[in-house]
């Protein structure tokens, strides 16, 4: 039943779509029929063999989305070129990682900004976008350590290691739903989240011993790839999920659910 799922005509902005997941989903919704405003800082250059008609529905923004401006420009010129937003996913998150012992008040404030801010101010801006559609989608990217707190026992020295803000943030994230879900509702917003799990990005070289760390922490005994977000994202964006709001899937493995 792929049109339960199916996206044709549905225009989609990508916030980190030039990233390690974001990327994956930017394609993931053109195959299912998208147009896809991909907001990042920095593009993301064709990999050799891409599908040209997979690269000509997308569509890069330059976006800082530390900055409402920037944010503000970016959702103008998706509207511009696409003609209205069906659909926002925050995907994209920035930080300092710092022990918390060494953690300065600045490098606190960025990494919940990097988190949790980023997905306000973007859902606080595209709200009038969907009001002239009579509707849209939200779909938030928190994470497994916004649901846990990292294992210190199998980080090591990997120089891995998950800060103290971002699980705040990531936890705030989850919470930002709920209330956008219940507070959104009456104007036909949807407001969901996903909760990845391990997903290292292997351009960051983890070492295999830390790898081996994290697969042992998963019930399915690995990690996860990146085209494995897909699913669950494309799930709630579409009209499968047109019932569905204020929710969270966790897609990490099993690594919470023990």
């Amino acid at each position: 039943m792929k049109e339960l799922f199916a996206m044709e005509g549905k225009v989609v902005v990508v916030t980190g779509g030039s990233g390690y997941l974001g990327s994956a989903l930017a394609d993931g919704f053109v195959n299912y029929g998208a147009q896809v405003a991909v907001a990042d800082i920095t593009e993301r250059k064709a990999e050799p063999g891409e599908d040209p008609a997979v690269s000509e529905k997308k569509h890069f923004i330059a976006c800082d989305l530390s900055k409402t401006a920037s944010i503000q420009a970016m959702l103008e010129k998706t509207a511009a070129i696409f003609g209205k937003i069906d659909v926002l996913v925050n995907c994209a998150a920035y930080g300092a990682a710092s022990p918390i012992e060494k953690m300065s008040d600045e490098e606190w404030n960025k990494g919940l900004d990097g988190t949790v801010g980023t997905a306000f101010r973007c859902t606080r801006e595209v709200i009038p976008y969907f009001a002239a559609n009579g509707g849209g989608v939200i779909v938030n990217f928190a994470s497994m350590y916004g649901m846990v707190s990292p294992d210190p026992r199998i980080y090591g020295k990997s120089g891995q290691n998950n800060p103290a803000n971002y699980g705040a943030g990531k936890a705030a994230v989850i919470q930002l739903t709920r209330y956008c879900a219940a507070h959104l509702a009456d104007r036909n917003i949807r407001v969901n989240c996903v909760t990845p799990g391990p997903f290292p990005n292997s351009a960051k070289l983890p070492p295999e011993e830390f790898l081996n760390e994290l697969r042992n922490k998963t019930m399915l005994g690995r990690i996860g790839g990146p085209q494995e977000m897909v699913g669950a994202v494309i799930y709630l964006a579409s009209d499968a999920s047109s019932f569905t709001t204020g929710s969270n899937i966790v897609v990490d493995g099993g690594w919470t659910a023990w």
